[in-house]
């Protein structure tokens, strides 16, 4: 594992366009999470661990999820392509960003799991590597969250490379470099009904079927 902390810059997109539809009628963004919804925990996440800029990716329910963020000192933009995959999030947010940056991160609204140390990991392996792209993994599964290069931004905006492909880290060898991780945060999210019941015993909380912050229909 890695120790050393990072002193790089990220920028951070945050996808939160999904419909949740393997979660039947819920938002998933919208559940409760120790009495906070789960975007603003994830959003939350990621500004106590420093990140120089926070792009956040809105879709479907848009309005609402917005209410769960919006006094967080986050930017926030409206993917009207939501229905059409998650990498037309991605272009969204990469097209959003604004600051000068030494790599950027892709980080799904649902990683639960992850934490500080886990993030501070995968950076450190960005910078100590100087690879174009790292990708987590555990046991031989992919996992995220995935930093890259500022220098892969327009390649990725045109289209050349998708960093949702499974086979992202066979096509691209000599750009991407694997974070083994020690642990299985970076392989579970929440996407059905059954990973709540795992989320739930994992974190030794409730996750609940509605936010405790009041928001608009």
């Amino acid at each position: 594992m890695i120790t050393r902390t990072p002193t790089g810059r990220l920028s951070c997109i945050l996808l939160a366009a999904g419909m949740s539809k393997r979660m039947g009628t819920v938002n998933k963004l919208l559940m409760s999470i120790n009495g906070e919804p789960l975007v603003r925990r994830t959003a939350k996440l990621l500004l106590e661990y420093g990140m120089e800029e926070i792009v956040v990716v809105l879709g479907y329910q848009s309005e609402r999820v917005l209410a769960a963020i919006e006094d967080l000192p986050v930017r926030s933009v409206i993917n009207s392509q939501y229905e059409e995959g998650q990498m037309t999030s991605v272009h969204a947010g990469l097209s959003t960003l604004n600051q000068e940056t030494d790599g950027i991160m892709i980080f799904l609204s649902d990683l639960l799991l992850i934490t500080a140390d886990d993030i501070r990991n995968i950076h450190a392996t960005y910078e100590e590597s100087g690879a174009d792209i790292v990708v987590p993994q555990f046991e031989q599964a992919r996992g995220n969250p995935i930093i890259f290069s500022p220098t892969q931004r327009a390649a990725i905006l045109a289209g050349e490379k998708n960093l949702g492909c499974r086979k992202l880290i066979t096509k691209n060898p000599e750009l991407v470099t694997v974070y083994e991780s020690p642990n299985d945060h970076v392989i579970h999210d929440l996407d059905t009904p059954e990973s709540l019941q795992l989320m739930s015993d994992r974190l030794g909380t409730t996750i609940g079927l509605q936010s405790q912050i009041p928001i608009t229909a």
